[in-house]
């Protein structure tokens, strides 16, 4: 397949050796879960279970609460302790409410949906299976697939395109579930297709990943759908507007979707918990997580129960060499830091990096020297030098207008930037800032309309009544009238 060229992109430090050549080993069940139920883009779900209640393995404990939500299940059998808030995985340590599961040592499996077979079961039937298992996108966006899946009934999709990039240093979990389950991951992708309506599967992986190429490779060859294609290693690659452009030469217009161009993009891992969902009925209640960076005794990839609790797996990697000068949830380009060990993982956990010193290679912030680099990279074709301008200005409907919303957050303007100045989080921030102007805009807006309506009734009700009072006064007097005409 012909590939075309992508603009900028950088490339970091690789660091994927630490566990690219370690096969995925099963972290035992810990003596507690933590289950959040905001794990996916959109509403919470809601819980069905209550303290002291018994449940088994793939039992639903919180169902999705509209369109864009996704339920929660329980990673294996026990208790439910308690139903109470919990620190998230998040920066900023925040509690939210969480279902903590005491496992009772069973593994006991609940009874699960009836499997469905692909080749018959209707693209209905695939959306409604795979939103009933509370599967969302793993490579760390954690949108529910099946509203993703269900794009084909909007727009004509052509092609499904399956993202192997995994072009973030460390990371190696979607490496290795390609290499170790490369079959489930290629009939997971003709599924999501088959619910999609797409006539043809291409999976893009990076060239530095031979192992998962050739086996990819092997395990598509008996399907003329699938075509399995080594792209460049560019960071960000794994960005799926740059992923479709360099498969299909298309560039996804600002505010757009890939969609909009025919092509639907799905992580490896989602495709493969796609495959257990349908054939065998099984929620995502685990997924594979990389346990890396220079303060982790052993790096691995682990098999993880969510809710599991980031200090277990770094315990059962043989700790820390050292005090870590960040943790980081995902990647260390995009990943968010966390305020400690004490979060559980979930959905979207692809990786924990416990970074040194060295590694995060902090450095103080110097003044613009106006080189202009950070313009040559992006990938975005954006001028981050002047955002950033606006931005400290406070200036954000300058920033906007100069595209600060269409940046993908990727880190590469910061990553080279030769005065250290931290880029990205100058555009995260406005783009937070933008966005709570925009909630609080609609809100306004509500307000007004309400208003309106209120006004509207109260009017109609007062003319109403002015009608009602004319009506009374004119019967009144007609009344009069014929008294008045009536012979005595």
């Amino acid at each position: 397949m012909k590939l075309f060229p992508v603009r900028g992109g950088i490339h970091p430090d690789y660091r994927k050796e630490r566990t690219s050549e370690g096969a995925i080993v099963a972290l035992p069940l810990p003596k507690a879960l933590y289950l959040p139920l905001q794990q996916h883009i959109g509403a919470p779900a809601e819980p069905v279970v209550k303290a002291g209640d018994a449940v088994k393995k793939g039992q639903l404990l919180a169902k999705g609460a509209g369109a864009v939500s996704a339920p929660t299940h329980a990673p294996t059998s026990g208790i439910i302790s308690a139903i109470t808030e919990v620190a998230a995985p998040h920066p900023s340590g925040l509690a939210q409410l969480t279902i903590v599961l005491q496992p009772d040592g069973k593994d006991e499996w609940a009874e699960l949906p009836a499997a469905l077979d692909p080749s018959t079961a209707s693209p209905e039937d695939i959306r409604a299976r795979v939103a009933e298992c509370g599967i969302v996108g793993m490579g760390g966006a954690t949108f529910p697939s099946a509203v993703k899946l269900g794009l084909g009934t909007q727009k004509p999709i052509e092609t499904l395109l399956l993202n192997g990039a995994e072009c973030e240093p460390y990371l190696t979990c979607d490496d290795r579930v390609m290499r170790e389950y490369a079959a489930e991951v290629v009939d997971g992708a003709r599924i999501m297709a088959r619910a999609l309506g797409a006539a043809k599967i291409v999976v893009g992986i990076e060239t530095n990943k031979p192992a998962a190429l050739a086996a990819m490779t092997e395990a598509a060859k008996t399907f003329a759908d699938v075509e399995v294609v080594g792209v460049p290693v560019q960071y960000p690659m794994g960005s799926e507007r740059h992923l479709v452009q360099a498969i299909t030469g298309l560039e996804t217009p600002a505010r757009k979707l890939t969609a909009d161009l025919g092509v639907v993009v799905h992580n490896v891992g989602t495709a493969r918990a796609v495959h257990d969902a349908v054939r065998f009925g099984r929620p995502l209640i685990a997924r594979v997580v990389t346990v890396s960076g220079g303060a982790v005794a052993k790096p691995q990839n682990l098999e993880v129960p969510l809710g599991t609790l980031v200090s277990e797996l770094v315990a059962f990697c043989g700790g820390l060499t050292e005090p870590p000068r960040r943790i980081v949830n995902g990647g260390p380009m995009m990943g968010q830091p966390l305020p400690s060990l004490d979060v559980p993982v979930i959905k979207g956990t692809c990786g924990i990096l416990a970074l040194t010193a060295v590694e995060t290679n902090e450095q103080p912030v110097g003044p613009c020297i106006r080189c202009g680099t950070c313009v040559t990279i992006c990938p975005c074709g954006l001028v981050p030098v002047e955002m950033a301008s606006y931005i400290r200005k406070d200036n954000l409907e300058a920033a906007a207008t100069a595209g600060v919303t269409d940046c993908v957050s990727c880190g590469s303007c910061s990553y080279i930037c030769p005065s250290h100045i931290p880029l990205v989080h100058y555009f995260n921030y406005a783009k937070g800032a933008l966005a709570a102007q925009g909630r609080e805009q609609r809100k306004q807006d509500k307000t007004k309309e309400l208003v309106e309506i209120h006004n509207d009734r109260v009017e109609k009700l007062a003319q109403a009544k002015r009608e009602a009072a004319a009506a009374k006064k004119a019967a009144a007097a007609a009344a009069a009238a014929a008294q008045v005409e009536t012979p005595q």
